[in-house]
């Protein structure tokens, strides 16, 4: 078989603070990188929406030569990772692998909290999704979980107001209308691979006891463990160091953004996905 890269997937930029941990953590291997930023954001399209952008981003990977594509997307994660695994990859593609971001998160969520009640914070598909209390239930059935929607957080970040004094008032109000569900909450997963960006800020309302947590080194450390486990998928990944970013949106822009996400520079090529 010919080598293959790694495809990381999200509907635009956020995507990039996984991959960039991805990266660091696994240097070697190739990677390709697809954001679908002319279709985004997803975080309030319904579910059959979700699942068919997904869908045909995840088809194209394939055909870039991805054998294993990890969807760094929460909403899309929460709305179409389950039937791409379950009818898609069975029906068409039994030797392609699609994982996602919340069921690693919430096999270790447990370890960040001594109360037993955690925040979640997320877009408004993620929280509606009910994924996250669902999947955290499963492996910590004790663990009381809160979520809020934020649905200026991804807005403020793309158009990169996140650290002006504008964005103040909607980071104060989301954290307080989490906060007051309940006074034992001691942890705040941020469910949105978009939010690490807003965490200087998050910080300045967050009450010192209570504990942050962002995806980016937990999906990392997930995929090497992975590709640890199943050598039939690692052995067939190229080990050039290969980095490849495309974006279905505009290059110009997508390179502006995606310097501040990755904390390098981009140079991403056109992606035309019907």
């Amino acid at each position: 078989m010919k080598k293959q890269s790694i495809g990381v997937f999200d509907s635009g930029f956020g995507g990039l603070t996984v991959f960039k941990e991805i990266a660091k953590k696994m240097p070697q291997y190739n990677y390709i990188y697809l954001g679908d930023n002319a279709r985004s954001p997803y975080g309030d399209c319904d579910f059959e929406t979700v699942y068919q952008y997904t869908l045909s981003c995840v088809e194209w990977l394939f055909e870039q030569g991805c054998q294993l594509v990890v969807l760094a997307c929460n909403t899309a994660s929460a709305k179409a990772l389950r039937s791409i695994q379950q009818n898609v990859l069975v029906e068409k593609y039994p030797h392609h692998r699609v994982l996602g971001v919340i069921r690693p998160t919430a096999e270790i969520i447990g370890n960040y909290t001594k109360t037993q009640h955690i925040g979640i914070m997320g877009t408004r598909g993620t929280v509606k999704s009910n994924s996250y209390a669902l999947e955290i239930a499963h492996f910590y059935p004790d663990i009381k979980v809160f979520q809020q929607a934020c649905p200026m957080w991804v807005p403020l970040i793309e158009n990169n107001e996140h650290l002006s004094d504008k964005a103040d008032a909607y980071v104060q109000a989301y954290i307080d209308e989490l906060l007051i569900q309940n006074d034992k909450i001691d942890c705040i997963l941020l469910a949105c691979t978009h939010y690490p960006l807003l965490i200087p800020k998050i910080k300045k309302y967050l009450p010192s006891h209570i504990s942050l947590v962002s995806q980016g080194s937990i999906i990392a450390n997930s995929l090497a463990d992975y590709l640890n486990r199943h050598s039939e998928i690692e052995q067939n990944i190229e080990t050039k160091s290969e980095k490849l970013f495309f974006t279905t949106g505009d290059t110009l822009n997508f390179n502006t953004h995606a310097t501040l996400f990755f904390e390098e520079e981009v140079n991403a090529k056109k992606a035309i996905i019907l």
